[in-house]
């Protein structure tokens, strides 16, 4: 009984956090690591920039060879072929950005661009198109912020391709370390 009246009173008693506090060290290390490298990123966006695009690339192969795998599972001939095509399009494309890491990154820059423009307009639409009880105003927000971005990228394209990839990797890196430091902290309070 008392075993049960304990476990009630002490939110933390069933946890399923215990085995990450035992860790918090290694989180909060990690995430050291991630700060170190968002800032060897923002160091040099341009060497940052090529890393990402070659990450790129290596998925890209990953995801060829994996479909033209796929494609040998498929019994009809027809659906063969474009599978194959497919992961064999996805293949000479990694190579490429092996090749050309620069010309990678101006069409991955060029679709980023396009694709932040086309989705804040539609966050845009969305927000507009909401009763005005909910808190529209954030996707409203969150819409014209992301224009705006994407609109800055193409307005600089192709030389935003040097640095914007980099930058945005050095970020990602920057939040992710951020983030896991603060949770490591935490479950340091936790205990």
């Amino acid at each position: 009984m008392t075993n049960t009246s304990g476990m009630i009173g002490d939110p933390q008693a069933g946890s399923d956090t215990a085995p990450l506090r035992a860790k918090s060290g290694w989180i909060i290390a990690l995430g050291v690591v991630y700060l170190i490298a968002g800032f060897i990123a923002f160091g040099s966006v341009m060497m940052a920039t090529v890393a990402s695009v070659l990450i790129v690339g290596v998925m890209m192969i990953i995801a060829g060879v994996a479909e033209v795998f796929s494609a040998f599972q498929i019994k009809s001939w027809g659906k063969f072929l474009l599978w194959a095509l497919l992961g064999v399009l996805y293949i000479v494309a990694g190579f490429v950005t092996f090749q050309n890491p620069l010309l990678a990154a101006v069409l991955l820059t060029l679709i980023l661009g396009a694709s932040l423009v086309a989705s804040g307009i539609m966050r845009i639409f969305l927000a507009l198109s909401m009763k005005r009880e909910t808190p529209w105003i954030w996707v409203v927000l969150s819409g014209v912020i992301t224009l705006l971005l994407g609109l800055l990228i193409l307005a600089r394209w192709p030389v935003s391709s040097l640095y914007i990839l980099g930058l945005f990797l050095g970020i990602d890196l920057i939040m992710a370390g951020a983030g896991w430091i603060g949770l490591g902290f935490g479950l340091r309070r936790a205990r």
